[in-house]
């Protein structure tokens, strides 16, 4: 908000795990006005309950959700690009596995061509160089430092 001015009408894309911060966007988003996209490997798709709830919001306030498995169909239009860690506390004995299933789903400027031509970045830190690649994290397109100067406040 801080950066566009308001959110009703933006595409905010999510490309990584189905987990507990990208459920409480799913949550949110549809009553801002935002429209969704949501690119998640096959097994790490979000909570099956959150998304019916996500899908009824969707409808309710007019915004659009996209669920793929493809990061480049979901970075289509997006406004704001959005990651997070793909390795959770409790999950470090998948590392091997998820970072397999994973691969093709890491934040790149190739990621970002088809977004629009406003495009930012966000990541609720702390990052790894798979989830978004340098290029991107520390590009004026990225929002991540002013994301986590802001989460200060909310503390």
């Amino acid at each position: 908000q801080e950066h566009y001015g308001g959110l009703n009408g933006l595409t905010l894309t999510w490309i990584g795990d189905g987990n507990n911060v990208l459920h409480s966007i799913m949550m949110s988003a549809a009553k801002l006005g935002m429209h969704l996209h949501i690119a998640t490997p096959k097994g790490f798709e979000p909570d099956l309950r959150i998304t019916k709830i996500t899908e009824q919001y969707s409808k309710k306030y007019g915004t659009k959700l996209l669920l793929t498995t493809d990061p480049l169909e979901a970075a289509d239009g997006a406004n704001v690009l959005v990651t997070d860690t793909w390795i959770s506390m409790g999950q470090e004995e998948e590392k091997k596995e998820r970072l397999k299933a994973f691969q093709g789903y890491q934040i790149t400027m190739q990621t970002a061509k088809s977004a629009a031509s406003n495009w930012t970045f966000l990541h609720c830190l702390p990052r790894k160089p798979e989830e978004v690649d340098d290029e991107v994290f520390y590009s004026p397109r990225s929002l991540v430092f002013q994301e986590a100067e802001n989460r200060k406040w909310t503390i």
